[in-house]
């Protein structure tokens, strides 16, 4: 018995020596030092291979190890801590912090700052997390959370490279070859543009457009039958598009200006002729609709005079055919007008070289991806070319001409439609061939940079000025609070400021109810661009604030259901489609689509979504109107109250009716009456040519001659005060 219990406790001290042996293993391999055993005269390392059963056991080794972790992650939290760049308490600091940058590098969040902010003239509905903050704002902050600041050592920013892409200086005359003239066709909206592309052409463009107005800028190459071949731009004339038709004569080396024999020169007739003057372009005078009978050439051109449009029979050098585009009279005369005028201007280009050009028109197509109409000005374009435009950059897949028809090549004074654009350009952007695709990363990435550098200066001053703004109203803020104490003011500033710390969110989409939030998605860019145009004009912000939460080109998509969702806005598309399951989806989230494809149609459709947002106007129905004769009181217990004896001058008097009482022409009071006597008996009502006394439900002195007039209030539906201009 004795020696059985002599060999359990040999085992247990065996045991023992086995587990510090393999501590002592595990923690010095952890910490990487050099590994001798140390035999112990108590506890020697054979002993353990004498009982592997023990040391070789899974669950000896997961007791053991947990204690090196542990104590392995301490080594490494004190060693991260040594690491810490500030001292506890001082926050390095520089100019042009924003709030998310400070809340780092005090080690605290972003609503520390926020309740460093309170009670300062900063205002805080105006502040996101990267908002930049003043200097003296920034030690304020810093100080009020019981640290101090140090200054940061100013880093010297190295200038960045340009490394943008530029024209080619001109080119040797030598090199030179005639090229077709670009030729662009303004005038007023329906005074016959279209209609003359379209007899030029022999298509039937004009049956495609939408009520026969046109919404985009269209490139076209005409081939005459004498083998001359003209590049024509067919322009808007609606008032929407003057973008359009500015962009359109940046590119033209001709205008013909569309007049209507019968409606002579109009707005935009006006319009087209000082973009001509502006971009120095020379002018041929087509006056259209020449076969009606109502049709007087001569008055146009005398109408012309006024704007300095000289034809050639009064002294000028101004052309002047007259045509019928819809029978096709005069056309060919025309034609040969605008070639004639060519020759004169010697046009001519290198068809070798980088390939140099402008964006006419772009789009998103939904086989085609990225796709832009643009003029080709010097080089010859090709497959595989790599093409830079604004901020985007392409290789050049495939192209087509205006009949949709694949070609190899496009030459000086050609339109051609590109496809291969990683993005959609814009529309008047140069485009500008590059040696490679790396090439054309520099480029973007600079012209990137350089907008970002430039819109952060632009946010700055719009920080600064709204700064000073709420720095100027909270210095007379605390001008009027001067006289109290600290504790006061404050009380003062709390007060006010309550009911909108208190808010729910569902109280403050009441009070934003006035707020039309819409997204704008058009087929091209041109008619994005125009539809903002127009809304920039928006000026009736104090009825009903019109907010543009996003713009695109493509058909509606889901994000943009989800966006008008989450701003309770209104979808506008502009010749695009909405497919039946983003219908469904819209019509799930209560969300309006309204889709157009003729602009002053959206516009009108926008301008009854702003009138319905509008509260409703209430307007004063006047009733019957009565003269003030006479005054005396009459004593109803201890009070005396004033009475008007009166006789109605028209309409009638109705007691329950609204009235007001005017003297000297201002209201002095409106309400109720109390009572209406006729002869000392109450009556309901008075009419006309009757005497009557009436007390009013307010204690108010009558005077002889005073007026009082009894009225209703309807609601009537409002209107916006937002004039489009057309």
């Amino acid at each position: 018995m004795n020696r059985r219990l002599i060999l359990k406790l040999e085992n247990l001290v065996q045991l023992h020596g086995a587990c510090r042996q393999l501590h002592t293993l595990s923690y010095k391999k952890l910490h990487r030092p050099q590994w001798k055993p140390v035999q112990s005269s108590a506890h020697p390392v054979w002993s353990v291979l004498q009982y592997p059963q023990f040391w070789q056991n899974g669950n000896l080794i997961s007791v053991v190890l947990p204690q090196c972790r542990h104590v392995a992650t301490k080594e490494e939290t004190k060693r991260k801590k040594k690491k810490m760049p500030l001292t506890k308490g001082e926050v390095e600091i520089r100019q042009k912090m924003t709030i998310e940058e400070l809340a780092q590098a005090m080690g605290k969040d972003v609503d520390h700052i926020y309740e460093a902010l309170l009670y300062t003239d900063v205002d805080l509905d105006s502040l996101e997390p990267d908002s930049i903050l003043y200097e003296d704002h920034i030690k304020l902050i810093v100080k009020k959370s019981g640290m101090k600041y140090k200054s940061a050592k100013l880093k010297e920013e190295k200038e960045r490279e340009n490394t943008d892409a530029v024209r080619r200086p001109p080119s040797d005359p030598a090199v030179l070859i005639p090229r077709p003239p670009v030729v662009t066709i303004l005038g007023h909206v329906d005074h016959g543009k279209t209609t003359l592309l379209d007899s030029l052409r022999k298509t039937q463009v004009a049956s495609m457009e939408a009520g026969g107005i046109t919404q985009h800028i269209g490139a076209f190459l005409v081939c005459l039958p004498s083998g001359e071949k003209i590049t024509f731009l067919d322009t808007p004339g609606h008032a929407a598009f003057s973008a359009m038709r500015a962009r359109g004569t940046h590119v033209t080396d001709i205008v013909i200006l569309v007049v209507a024999a019968e409606d002579g020169v109009m707005q935009q007739t006006i319009e087209s002729i000082q973009h001509a003057k502006n971009a120095g372009v020379p002018l041929i005078l087509a006056i259209n609709k020449c076969d009606k009978p109502e049709a007087d050439p001569e008055r146009v051109k005398k109408e012309l005079l006024a704007h300095d449009v000289v034809c050639e029979e009064f002294g000028g050098d101004v052309q002047a055919v007259n045509i019928s585009a819809l029978k096709g009279e005069n056309l060919m005369v025309l034609a040969e007008a605008t070639v004639a005028l060519a020759e004169m201007l010697e046009l001519k280009a290198d068809p070798t070289g980088l390939v140099e050009g402008t964006v006419i028109e772009s789009r998103k197509d939904k086989g085609k991806g990225p796709v832009t109409t643009s003029i080709i000005q010097r080089g010859t374009l090709r497959k595989g070319c790599i093409l830079v435009a604004g901020k985007t950059w392409a290789k050049v897949r495939l192209m087509f001409d205006e009949n949709g028809k694949a070609v190899e090549a496009a030459s000086p004074g050609i339109p051609v439609e590109i496809m291969g654009w990683k993005e959609v350009p814009s529309a008047g952007d140069e485009i500008l061939e590059v040696e490679s695709e790396q090439r054309a990363h520099e480029v973007v990435s600079w012209r990137t940079y350089a907008e970002q550098q430039e819109r952060m200066k632009r946010d700055v001053e719009v920080i600064e000025a709204k700064q000073k703004e709420h720095r100027m109203e909270y210095e007379k803020k605390q001008q009027k609070l001067a006289h109290l104490t600290w504790r006061q003011r404050k009380a003062v500033l709390y007060k006010a400021n309550k009911h909108l710390m208190f808010l729910k969110p569902k109280e403050r989409t009441e009070m934003d109810k006035n707020v039309l939030s819409i997204i704008v998605k058009g087929d091209v860019d041109g008619s994005v661009e125009a539809i903002l145009n127009i809304l920039d004009s928006y000026d009736a912000n104090d009825e009903c604030k019109l907010d543009v939460i996003h713009f695109g080109m493509g058909d509606i998509s889901e994000n943009d259901i989800n966006l008008a969702e989450a701003f309770n806005g209104v979808v506008f598309g502009f010749s695009v489609k909405a497919n039946e399951s983003i219908k469904k989806l819209a019509a799930k989230k209560g969300v309006k689509i309204k889709l157009h494809n003729i602009i002053y149609k959206l516009i009108e459709d926008l301008k009854d979504e702003l009138n319905s947002r509008l509260p409703p106007s209430v307007v004063e129905n006047t009733i019957g109107e009565a003269s003030v004769l006479d005054t005396f009181s009459v004593t109803v217990g201890k009070n005396k109250i004033p009475v008007a004896g009166c006789r109605v001058q028209k309409g009638l008097l109705d007691k329950k009716m609204k009235f007001k009482l005017i003297r000297n022409g201002d209201v002095i009071w409106k309400g109720s009456l109390s009572s209406l006597k006729h002869h000392k008996d109450d009556v309901p009502l008075i009419k006309t040519g009757m005497d009557c006394g009436l007390s009013l439900d307010k204690h108010i002195e009558f005077n002889i001659g005073d007026k009082i007039i009894c009225y209703e209030e309807k609601e009537v539906e409002p209107i916006s005060s937002w004039d489009p201009g057309f």
